[in-house]
């Protein structure tokens, strides 16, 4: 029932920044938690970082530090801010969300320059 919608992705050279958003037909705080996954062809989808309906996050390792998960909850929306972006950031960003079920959005590339 859940749709989710990602923007913002693009193109970015070594170092820049972009951000992430991801809109939620409903109100987010419905699900339990919401998350940013990433996904290279090829290779399995990962983690990147999650937001509880507590408003805890998690990061993986690899993005400590320099991506930042947040949200607004009036305008159903969570996002990633993503700085100092290196070439291994380069992958598809799809936007989850739990509850009962988990619900993906259809994703948004993101490409960092060499």
């Amino acid at each position: 029932q859940a749709q989710l919608v990602e923007s913002g992705g693009g193109l970015v050279q070594t170092g820049g920044s972009l951000r992430l958003s991801c809109a939620a037909s409903g109100s987010i705080l419905s699900f339990n938690s919401m998350g940013w996954y990433r996904q290279v062809p090829g290779k399995q989808r990962e983690l990147v970082a999650t937001i509880t309906r507590r408003g805890s996050t998690n990061y993986a390792d690899s993005v400590n530090g320099r991506f930042t998960i947040s949200r607004d909850n009036a305008k159903n929306t969570v996002y990633l801010q993503m700085n100092s972006l290196k070439s291994e950031d380069t992958a598809v960003y799809y936007c989850n969300a739990q509850s009962i079920g988990s619900y993906w959005g259809q994703g948004t590339q993101v490409t960092v320059s060499s």
